[in-house]
């Protein structure tokens, strides 16, 4: 059989070996009243010591009945223990904080310290579907902030997966509602645009460039846009390369010919130069310094303040509206590849049906238009007057 128990200590009247007698302990073969006090179980790779001969025996039948079902893992045995949550979760962020952005990654390390803090060096095999949703569960969040936190553990678990050759437990659904954002027409929006370029252009062009982008571009975000250097805009073929604040990876958005014309007439920067960027003489601003994150949104609301416009963000004005304002012409397919959304339920935001929408299927399906359309053939039987 693998593996067994043994001593390090020695008879002391003969010298002899302290054998394992498979019932009491280790006793000296000329000398059976000598027994040993310290003991060890060695299997495989794992050497665990005991002070009971009953504790050595009992770890020694787990560890085989183990190797014998194909269950066996040594790192389940060790001191450090590899495979405890508290030490993969901090090996996981650490790889993280290497690829996303600071607020995704601290928003990130918040919800897997509290997962530490309940699970701490508890063997992550034995984590699965309940404790994970007693975890869920448990934290005193919203369902939107519930649902972020299922879908880091669930891609901590598939790093995990890959890293470890760990299985990936079944994740509890968890239900949440995203809030719909106030919209307005294209007319709206346009008149708005016209108010940002008026109050805005003589002091930095790009300004309105920005907000006009997001309103025709709707795979970009605000917090994207700003991010955006000169060797990142292809004028030569017409396309926006915009990083993806969550993989890392660039998504290619092709640009219109009136815009590619207009990036052609302005002065070529430096590859690394932020494309958004603060001129020379604007007070509170360095030269050459990156627009802020809100700093569309700030000139956005100024033009919205000016028109009388009360509750409309950028966001909403900007790439929802002008998704919801597609739908006339195109598919909900279409408008999904132009948003680039990755899953329904976001996508769902933008493609909401209302009021007018709801009118024309009310009017299509109204009785008295049904029945215009019946001829004798299809009349139902009982109406063959």
């Amino acid at each position: 059989m693998i593996g067994g128990i043994y001593s390090d200590q020695k008879c002391p009247d003969c010298g002899g070996r302290l054998l394992d007698d498979g019932r009491r302990g280790l006793f000296c073969k000329k000398h059976p009243d000598r027994e040993a006090t310290r003991l060890k179980v060695i299997f495989k790779t794992i050497t665990k010591r005991f002070r009971s001969y009953q504790e050595a025996q009992r770890f020694l039948t787990g560890l085989r009945f183990k190797s014998d079902e194909g269950t066996y893992d040594a790192r389940d045995y060790r001191t450090e223990k590899p495979l405890g949550f508290a030490n993969l979760a901090a090996k996981w962020l650490a790889v993280k904080k290497q690829t996303i952005k600071p607020k995704s990654f601290n928003n990130l390390r918040n919800y897997m310290t509290r997962a530490s803090e309940t699970w701490r060096d508890r063997n992550i095999k034995t984590i699965g579907f309940a404790e994970i949703e007693d975890f869920l569960l448990d934290q005193a969040v919203s369902d939107k902030t519930r649902a972020n936190m299922k879908s880091c553990l669930n891609d901590f678990w598939s790093w995990v997966n890959h890293r470890e050759d760990i299985p990936v437990p079944k994740m509890p659904e968890v239900k949440f509602k995203l809030a719909f954002r106030p919209v307005v027409g294209k007319e709206t929006q346009q008149e708005i645009l016209a108010e940002v370029k008026r109050i805005s252009y003589a002091v930095n062009p790009r300004i309105w460039l920005g907000i006009k982008w997001l309103c025709t571009y709707i795979a970009i975000r605000p917090g994207e846009l700003v991010q955006v250097l000169e060797e990142h805009i292809d004028t030569e073929n017409g396309y926006i390369f915009i990083l993806h604040p969550k993989t890392g990876d660039f998504k290619p958005v092709p640009l219109i010919n009136d815009d590619v014309a207009y990036l052609r007439s302005l002065p070529t920067g430096f590859p690394k130069l932020p494309f958004f960027r603060h001129p020379p003489g604007i007070s509170g601003c360095k030269a050459g310094q990156p627009f802020g994150e809100k700093y569309f949104y700030k000139w956005w609301k100024r033009a919205c303040d000016n028109l009388g416009i009360e509750g409309l963000d950028l966001y909403g004005g900007t790439r929802h509206s002008s998704a919801i304002a597609l739908r006339r012409s195109f598919s909900p397919e279409q408008i999904r590849q132009a948003t680039m959304h990755s899953t329904n339920k976001a996508f769902e935001r933008y493609y909401r049906i209302e009021g007018e929408d709801l009118r024309e299927l009310y009017e299509a399906s109204a009785a008295d238009k049904t029945d215009k359309a019946l001829t004798k053939k299809n009349r139902p039987l009982g109406n063959s007057k």
